[in-house]
């Protein structure tokens, strides 16, 4: 049995996305199984996005508390 989408990590769910997206290509799935992958394919790709989304979250964060104690590299004279 496939793992949920939302127990898989943001590369394995790629990568099964990838594998479907292959397999609808090649165009030899029944409908049924076409049907089914296509749902299994829009799962992945909910699920990816919300990660991304949670990770773009994650990083706003991350620079708005360290906005003031960035600075910015000084470079050498050469």
């Amino acid at each position: 049995m496939a793992k949920k989408p939302e127990n898989l990590s943001f590369e394995q769910a790629i990568s099964e996305l990838e594998q479907i997206v292959d397999q609808l290509e090649q165009g030899d799935v029944s409908l049924d199984d076409a049907l089914k992958q296509f749902e299994r394919g829009i799962k992945l790709v909910r699920q990816s996005q919300t990660k991304l989304d949670q990770a773009q979250q994650k990083v706003s964060i991350l620079m708005e508390e360290d906005s003031e104690s960035l600075q910015p590299m000084p470079t050498t004279a050469e």
